[in-house]
């Protein structure tokens, strides 16, 4: 039996300068990471006065916010065509890995750090997290698939690994204990 497919949580609407604020906000945040990303720095690029920006977001955390759910957005799009194209869990690893490496400093600021669940659309974040329990179909095993990929994501896109670390070859093993850890039960 397949575990239901959830629905996809409606994200608020945002005025077009909204979104102007919110890609640019992005692009800064791929660029030069977070710390960067500062309403005086925003509105510099954007040509405009901090000020502003307050009547778009209520300061940075909101901008935080804003900035998570469309990463946790992309997160569930990516990884739900992956499982629908190829419904395994190395397809769904495989969208993992790729959708880290593609926005690292947008992973970091969706996967790290305190999550502001308060100000995210009401289960956005299950939504985008669901594929690891749709190709496991057990809660505990989705948490312990997520694990194994996050933490082998934020280690690469880190460069944590030893220089000369065949990673192809990690994420393979990794794929490869799941799937036969699955299997078996």
């Amino acid at each position: 039996m397949t575990p239901e497919l959830p629905l996809r949580p409606q994200l608020p609407e945002l005025s077009a300068r909204a979104r102007e604020i919110t890609n640019c906000a992005r692009r800064l945040l791929e660029a030069h990471g977070w710390e960067y990303v500062t309403m005086r720095v925003l509105a510099a690029e954007l040509g405009i006065k901090a000020p502003s920006l307050y009547k778009h977001f209520r300061g940075r955390e909101a901008l935080r916010a804003a900035l998570i759910s469309d990463g946790l957005a992309e997160t569930g799009q990516r990884l739900f065509a992956a499982i629908a194209e190829e419904h395994s869990i190395a397809a769904l690893l495989q969208a993992y890995r790729q959708l880290a490496r593609d926005s690292p400093s947008m992973y970091r600021l969706a996967t790290s750090g305190e999550m502001p669940r308060a100000d995210l659309p009401d289960g956005l974040e299950e939504w985008a997290g669901s594929p690891f329990f749709l190709v496991t179909g057990d809660p505990y095993d989705a948490q312990a698939l997520w694990s194994f990929a996050h933490g082998m994501s934020i280690l690469e896109i880190d460069n944590r690994y030893p220089p000369g670390s065949e990673l192809d070859r990690t994420w393979e093993r990794g794929i490869r204990a799941f799937t036969n850890s699955l299997r078996t039960e």
